[in-house]
């Protein structure tokens, strides 16, 4: 099962309202998913200046002094903005590097969800409405974000496993299907010094798409090429910096359905999700083809 939505803004007037709108989406794919949820916003992009999102299952001890700690190991002002199990580390992007490998030492108990200029993850365990409601998602703003809620058919049903997954700046990918090479990919992929955490076969499909772009791939050639290099059937719905892709496998079994406006673009895995969107009754509406890449960009 599992549920999709997406929303890629082209009118700034819609980015304050991108979390509430996200919410809404999310909220109405719950029952194609009830063990976990997650989301992924797109912020606005402060110069020179890049972010960490961290979880942790005891923030009441973890953020503790946490700026302090860091500062003291790197030299590096940090700024810590709390939600939640959640945090988000503000500092020089030249700094992340250094800040993300003392995390390592300073709060080993913390896992890292995304880093980048702009993106913010959140996810835990739970109902959609919950986990919205837990880190005050409807209030963001943004240009475009990615959410899930997570029926778990293949691993456990941990903060970890949930979707979206990050593993490259910027990057975030969500997933409804399932991968049958992903243990012989996952292990090409460590070979290759590609880092990957769970056991999830949708980070082994996030991870391949990072690897690709590494290797001077754009999102579109590397969505392209994960047609002949994952089996399985999927939907992926992925996120860079400045862009919001597509890509159903060739069989196309997962349901899909995407729309656009003036406004937007929008993805959910049903139409219902869609419904609530503004100027939704004038929009293009259509279900995208099989082993077919879609990608827009600001």
């Amino acid at each position: 099962m599992c549920g999709i939505v997406g929303l890629f803004l082209k009118d700034k007037s819609l980015e304050p309202q991108l979390g509430s709108m996200l919410t809404d989406m999310l909220v109405t794919m719950t029952d194609r998913g009830p063990d976990s949820a997650g989301i992924a916003i797109y912020g606005a992009d402060a110069d020179k200046m890049g972010k960490l999102t961290v979880q942790s299952d005891t923030p009441e001890v973890d953020f503790v002094d946490l700026a302090k700690d860091i500062k003291a190991a790197t030299g590096t002002k940090v700024t810590v903005r709390e939600k939640s199990t959640h945090a988000v580390l503000e500092m020089d992007a030249d700094a992340m590097t250094a800040v993300r490998a003392a995390l390592k030492d300073v709060r080993p108990t913390l896992r890292t969800m995304s880093a980048g200029d702009t993106i913010e993850i959140y996810k835990e365990v739970g109902l959609p409405k919950d986990v919205a409601a837990q880190f005050d998602v409807a209030s963001m703003s943004g240009t475009h974000g990615i959410g899930h809620t997570r029926m778990a058919t293949e691993s456990a049903v941990t903060t970890m496993g949930a979707h979206p997954f990050s593993t490259g700046s910027d990057q975030c990918l969500v997933h409804n299907g399932s991968l049958s090479n992903h243990n012989s990919l996952r292990r090409k992929l460590r070979r290759e010094g590609v880092h990957i955490e769970t056991e999830n076969d949708t980070e082994v499909g996030a991870a391949y798409l990072t690897y690709k772009m590494q290797q001077g791939s754009t999102l579109g050639e590397a969505l392209e090429s994960s047609l002949e290099d994952l089996d399985g059937f999927f939907t992926f719905l992925v996120g860079t910096k400045d862009g919001f892709g597509v890509v159903r496998d060739p069989i196309a079994c997962k349901p899909a359905v995407m729309a656009e406006t003036d406004q937007y673009v929008a993805f959910g895995s049903e139409y219902r999700a869609l419904v609530n969107l503004p100027g939704i009754e004038d929009a293009k509406v259509w279900e995208p083809e099989p082993a077919t890449v879609y990608f827009w960009k600001h």
